[in-house]
């Protein structure tokens, strides 16, 4: 069971999140398992967009630098 954190001011509230679920694209079939939740991928870019700070200095409650970073090349 995923562990709750502390909310940032920059996450998607549940109304919020419900408008743009659509838009996010599920995990590959055939491939390995999404580790993270959809919705933390979403916030972190969000935090990091807000806090101006370099992908390496995430927060470490959010998903690694490296796949916020990944998703939003995508």
């Amino acid at each position: 069971m995923p562990r709750k954190r502390t909310a940032y001011p920059t996450d998607l509230s549940n109304p919020e999140w419900e408008t743009r679920t659509p838009l996010i694209p599920l995990a590959k079939p055939g491939r390995r398992p999404a580790v993270r939740e959809r919705r933390e991928i979403v916030n972190a870019p969000a935090y990091w967009l807000q806090a101006g700070c370099a992908w390496r200095l995430l927060p470490h409650d959010l998903p690694t630098w490296q796949t916020v970073y990944h998703y939003w090349r995508l």
